[in-house]
């Protein structure tokens, strides 16, 4: 009677409605393996970096903060070929999607031949997804398997890589900061030594220790010689004014000549020749500046790397989980009675059209 009821079908409605939904039955009813879901949620939190909106603001609010290039860096590695090869290490992924227990129409390599890595990311890109809220900056992962252990142990490799990536960047990070600010530092105590080196080697050359210094003793001496020189020519003229045949005038003009030549002596050793501390003191200035200017720049060198590790520190970004990986007790996939009923769905769709163009078609014709 059914056989008869179903050879009375039209072919179109037969092959567009019946048959479909025959096999939408038979594969959702018999065949589709049930799968388990697992799902977690994290935040990547920084003290220092400014909060979005919405929930952020509570984080800031608790000087805590929404980490947005660590976040974006954590869930692209989740989904990338790199975290699929840690996954698949002594290819654990590889067995657990392509065991024969799982039906032939879901798990992987269902044919037997040798597949490309590329085919298992392919794969691989269908059972894990990673879902970012902007408004939040909460991160959901979500990870479906044949088993619920394999859902959850999967789901909680995966979000320690997704720490182990955070961390990763956090170190290279403050390595990077602390590495610029030491080589500045290296190069300021250089630059320093070899100041104070040149510094050093023009003060034993030119044999001055500081030349503006010795410059004004030597002028205190000059000025004394210059005081006494006077005094000894005033008692001369005196001598020669009351007594010219005083013995004591050779003697005091013998003085005075000597005096005078000391004198000059010590002027030019002041000014005047090239030897002079006047000619010296230009270079020596030069080199004090520039040493002057390196021991400056050593400490703000210094100072600078200080900062950049106080900066190193407040620039530490964690992972900070929401919702741990979940043992999943029953399969939410595959929706069988609603698979069955959406295909019966479209399969009378498609025969209202088809039905609809083709008397279309016989009415123009006829």
């Amino acid at each position: 009677m059914i056989v008869n009821k179903i050879k009375n079908l039209r072919p179109v409605f037969l092959t567009t409605v019946v048959i479909p939904t025959l096999l939408a039955a038979l594969y959702f009813g018999l065949l589709a393996s049930d799968v388990y879901i697992s799902e977690s949620r994290f935040i990547v939190r920084s003290p220092d970096k400014p909060a979005p909106t919405g929930f952020g603001v509570l984080l800031k609010g608790a000087s805590l903060a929404g980490a947005g290039e660590e976040i974006y860096a954590a869930q692209d590695y989740v989904a990338s070929r790199d975290a699929l090869q840690a996954l698949n290490k002594d290819g654990a992924f590889t067995r657990a999607y392509g065991t024969t227990a799982v039906s032939f129409f879901d798990r992987f390599n269902a044919g037997g031949f040798h597949p490309t890595f590329e085919d298992l990311y392919k794969y691989y890109e269908k059972k894990v997804s990673v879902a970012h809220d902007t408004t939040s900056s909460i991160v959901t992962l979500t990870v479906r398997a044949f088993t619920p252990r394999d859902a959850q142990h999967f789901n909680e490799q995966l979000l320690e890589m997704a720490e182990a990536t955070v961390n990763k960047l956090n170190d290279r990070g403050r390595q990077d900061l602390i590495r610029f600010a030491s080589r500045e530092v290296d190069d300021a105590k250089a630059k320093s030594q070899a100041a104070a080196l040149a510094l050093s080697a023009y003060r034993n050359q030119a044999g001055v220790v500081d030349p503006e210094k010795q410059a004004t003793v030597q002028i205190q001496m000059i000025s004394k010689l210059q005081d006494e020189l006077i005094a000894t020519r005033t008692q001369l003229l005196e001598l020669r004014a009351f007594a010219p045949q005083n013995p004591q005038v050779e003697v005091l003009v013998t003085r005075a000549r000597g005096l005078s030549g000391e004198i000059d002596e010590q002027l030019g050793l002041v000014a005047g020749s090239q030897k002079s501390l006047s000619s010296r003191a230009a270079q020596y200035q030069r080199l004090a500046l520039e040493s002057q200017f390196a021991d400056k720049q050593l400490a703000s060198a210094m100072t600078s790397l200080e900062e950049a590790r106080n900066e190193a520190r407040r620039k530490q970004a964690y992972v900070e989980r929401i919702v741990q990986p979940n043992l999943p007790d029953d399969a939410l996939e595959p929706r069988r009675l609603r698979g069955i009923i959406s295909t019966f769905i479209l399969g009378i769709v498609a025969w209202g059209v088809i039905s609809m163009l083709i008397a279309g078609v016989l009415e123009h014709k006829d």
